[in-house]
């Protein structure tokens, strides 16, 4: 699939701000399954200096400054994207997920060692007892981690609310799993933190999923959103993307923006200001179809 995708970033603050310093996430990075020839960037008010880099996960980071005061800042950021089907199923063979969980600790090759900081506490993740024994019923002796994994994502769609009202970023995990109900962000948290809680690597993907219309209805422009899903960690296979929010494996309708140990490595916008006091933000996603 070829898509443009237009990510509209809108602040306005209540007071004038005199000086920011910005780092924006926001330029899909490239895949064996994913190709971005082209990714433009509009900033207003312009900035007075900016910089490309690459993170220590290999995600493309924008750093601006603007200097001028003012009291609106807009980074609208479009890209042209083609994602490939990925060759990937669900029944796959993969090798029983004790054993992934020692050869991670064990195994002295690269990939492994790469692996080993995805099974660690992070920002938003902390895993405990009662994650892991949530992913136990999944986690079966013997049975084949790809297996595994795909049944604990299956039992999140099943047994969770999709309530964008529920939960902020500041929400624990606990409480997601308590009330079970959040938005896409905590279930890939979720996830992952019951994966890294049975001792296996996991981490947390950014992106974009197309959403196609009612039968009938009109696609609506900006009507899209961000979307978020993990990846897990198997030998072989390598990193195997999983969707919990909509019970599958990420194909052609996914683009990946960025990934980390969790959502705070991957933040669409953040940064520091001097002034502005009290802001309203405004975010539209556009993910549209092009002629192949």
């Amino acid at each position: 699939m070829n898509y443009t995708v237009t990510h509209r970033t809108a602040y306005r603050y209540r007071g004038r701000v005199a000086l920011c310093h910005n780092e924006a996430m926001l330029m899909p990075r490239e895949t064996a399954w994913q190709f971005v020839p082209e990714c433009r960037i509009e900033i207003e008010p312009r900035p007075a200096l900016s910089a490309e880099r690459t993170d220590f996960f290999g995600n493309r980071v924008l750093y601006f400054a603007i200097q001028d005061i003012h009291q609106t800042l807009t980074v609208t950021v479009t890209s042209q994207v083609t994602v490939a089907p990925r060759p990937l199923t669900p029944d796959l063979p993969s090798p029983p997920w004790e054993e992934v969980v020692q050869l991670i600790r064990e195994m002295p090759e690269l990939n492994a060692m790469e692996a080993r900081q995805f099974t660690l506490e992070s920002t938003f993740i902390r895993p405990g007892d009662e994650l892991a024994n949530y992913a136990l019923p999944s986690f079966t002796p013997g049975r084949p981690l790809l297996e595994a994994a795909f049944d604990l994502t299956r039992r999140i769609f099943a047994e969770f609310t999709y309530d964008p009202h529920f939960s902020t970023i500041a929400t624990p995990l606990t409480q997601v799993l308590e009330e079970r109900r959040g938005v896409c962000q905590d279930f890939a948290h979720l996830a992952i933190a019951c994966l890294r809680s049975l001792g296996l690597a996991a981490r947390y993907v950014s992106g974009y999923l197309e959403t196609l219309p009612p039968p009938g209805a009109e696609r609506l422009i900006g009507a899209d959103a961000s979307h978020a899903w993990l990846a897990v960690f198997i030998p072989g296979l390598g990193w195997v993307d999983l969707d919990p929010t909509n019970d599958c494996m990420p194909g052609e309708r996914h683009v990946t923006l960025a990934w980390g140990r969790d959502y705070a490595d991957v933040a669409p916008l953040k940064g520091v200001m001097m002034g502005g006091g009290a802001h309203k933000l405004d975010v539209s996603v556009d993910v549209a179809p092009q002629p192949r």
